[in-house]
C-alpha cells in the first residue's frame, strides 16, 4: 500500500513575504527627468543640498526687526526707519529703531529680533512695542533646514510630494530615477466577460464580468508601473504557455489573476513550470491561500533573462488582498525602494465580536467609526467586493486568535496600501 502523499506546511504570511522580498531584483536602468516629472519614481542616487535652505536669516512673521536691547522693559517707542518686504534687502538697523518686515524678508544688519505686528502698535512713523523679545524670536536662521552639502534624499527613496519640493527647495531641476517597472497582466477563464461587451441581461448561465482587471490595473497604475494588458485568456495551457511567452518578452513581472489551484481547468501552474520555474506556494492566509510566484523566461535557449511571475486567486478580495500584502512590496523592491515597503499598522480598538478565529492569519475588512474604533464588514466572503469599498482598511487578525469587543487589534489603512 502506497503511503499518503503529505502537503508541504502552508507558509506564514511573514515567510511568504520574506521569500519574496528576498528573491527581488530591482530594475537597473537609470533616467535623468524634469523634478516636475518625478512623482513615485524612485531615486536612483543620494540627492545633496546644493545651498544652504534659508540661505540667511529671515522672518518667521510679519511684523517688526528690532535689537532686543531696545525693548528690554516691555513698552518701546520706536522710529519706523525702512520697510522691508519679501525679496529686498534692508541696511543696517540703528539703534532705537525698528524695520516693518513681512513674512520671508531677510533680517537686516544690526537686528536680532521680530515682534509680530499683533504686539505692535503704529502711529505716523513710529511704532510702539508691547512686548520685550529674546533675541532670536520669530527669526528663521540661515542653514536651519538644510546645510548645504547635506544629503537630503537618499537612493532608494520613493518620490512624494513632499521631496519633490524638498529637491526644488535645494535647486535641483532634475533627479536621477529608476526607469518605470514593466509590468504585463492577464486573466484567465472562460467565465470572464468584459463589461460593454455584453449587457447584463445577456450574460450566459455562470458568466461573470472581469472585476479584478479593473482592480489590478488601477492598483498597477497607482504605482506608477507600465502595464502590457493582455485581457482574457481562454482556459487552455496552450493559450496560457504562449501568452507567458509574449509577456515576458518586454516585461520585468508578469501578474495574472485565477488559475492559480490544482484543478483540471487551472493551467497556470503547469504552463509557468514549461516556460520557466515556479514555487506554488500555498499561504496560510485568508483571504487568499492559493499564490504562484516564479520566473518566466524570455527566450528558449538564449541567455535573455527572465520576467518575475506571480500568480493571484480570481476570488476578487482574495486577488485585491494578495496583492496588496504581497504584490505591494515586492513591486516596491523591484522599483528599487530600499527602505520600508511594508505598510504601517495601528492598533485600534474592536468595536465587533469575532468569536472564532480562523486557522489562518486572517485579514478583515473594517471601517473606522466616529468614536475612533472599528466596525467589521458582516460578511467577510472572498466574493462580496463591496466590502473593500465600504470598508477603510484591514485588521490583521494572527490565526485562531478571538475578538472581543474593546480588544485592541492591528488595522491597515487602505491608504497605507495602496500607494
Amino acid at each position: 500500500m502506497n503511503a499518503p502523499v503529505q502537503k508541504a506546511p502552508m507558509l506564514s504570511v511573514r515567510e511568504a513575504l520574506d521569500f519574496l522580498l528576498e528573491a527581488a531584483r530591482p530594475v537597473e536602468q537609470v533616467e535623468t527627468i524634469p523634478t516636475l516629472e518625478a512623482n513615485g519614481r524612485v531615486l536612483a542616487a543620494d540627492q545633496l543640498a546644493t545651498i544652504d535652505v534659508p540661505s540667511a536669516d529671515n522672518t518667521q512673521m510679519d511684523g517688526y526687526a528690532v535689537r532686543a536691547a531696545d525693548c528690554a522693559g516691555g513698552s518701546a517707542t520706536l522710529k519706523v526707519s525702512q520697510r522691508i518686504p519679501a525679496g529686498s534687502v534692508g541696511h543696517e538697523l540703528e539703534p532705537g529703531t525698528a524695520a516693518r518686515i513681512f513674512t520671508g524678508a531677510l533680517i537686516p544688519p544690526g537686528a536680532d529680533a521680530v515682534v509680530m505686528q499683533e504686539q505692535a502698535e503704529a502711529v505716523g512713523d513710529s511704532v510702539t512695542i508691547h512686548h520685550a523679545p529674546r533675541a532670536g524670536e520669530w527669526i528663521r536662521r540661515k542653514g536651519e533646514d538644510i546645510s548645504a552639502g547635506a544629503v537630503i534624499l537618499p537612493a532608494g527613496s520613493r518620490l512624494r510630494s513632499q521631496e519633490l519640493g524638498l529637491a526644488a527647495s535645494s535647486g535641483l531641476a532634475s533627479l536621477p530615477v529608476r526607469r518605470r517597472l514593466r509590468v504585463a497582466v492577464f486573466f484567465t477563464g472562460d467565465e470572464l466577460t468584459m463589461p460593454g461587451d455584453v449587457p447584463p441581461e445577456g450574460l450566459k448561465p455562470g458568466a461573470i464580468y472581469n472585476s479584478n482587471r479593473f482592480t489590478l490595473r488601477g492598483l498597477l497604475e497607482n504605482f506608477g508601473c507600465e502595464i502590457s494588458d493582455f485581457g482574457i485568456v481562454p482556459d487552455s495551457l496552450e493559450a496560457t504557455r504562449a501568452t507567458l511567452r509574449e509577456a515576458a518578452r518586454e516585461n520585468d513581472l508578469i501578474i495574472t489573476s485565477g488559475g492559480v489551484s490544482v484543478g483540471e481547468e487551472d493551467h497556470i501552474k503547469p504552463a509557468v513550470e514549461a516556460e520557466g520555474r515556479l514555487s506554488m506556494w500555498q499561504i496560510a492566509v485568508k483571504p487568499g491561500k492559493p499564490l504562484a510566484f516564479g520566473e518566466v523566461r524570455r527566450s528558449n535557449g538564449d541567455d535573455g533573462g527572465s520576467a518575475f511571475f506571480l500568480g493571484l486567486p480570481g476570488n476578487p478580495v482574495s486577488s485585491f488582498v494578495t496583492f496588496l500584502l504581497f504584490v505591494r512590496p515586492f513591486l516596491l523592491r523591484l522599483q528599487g525602494v530600499t527602505g520600508q515597503v511594508e505598510p504601517k499598522g495601528y492598533t485600534v480598538r474592536a468595536d465587533f465580536d469575532l468569536p472564532k478565529g480562523d486557522r489562518r492569519n486572517e485579514f478583515l475588512r473594517a471601517r473606522l467609526n466616529a468614536a475612533g474604533g472599528l466596525d467589521l464588514f458582516p460578511n467577510q466572503s472572498s466574493g462580496v467586493l463591496t466590502s473593500t469599498v465600504w470598508g477603510d482598511g484591514l485588521v490583521d487578525n494572527p490565526a485562531g486568535n478571538r475578538i472581543a469587543a474593546g480588544d485592541l487589534v492591528r488595522f491597515i489603512p487602505f491608504a497605507e496600501l495602496q500607494y
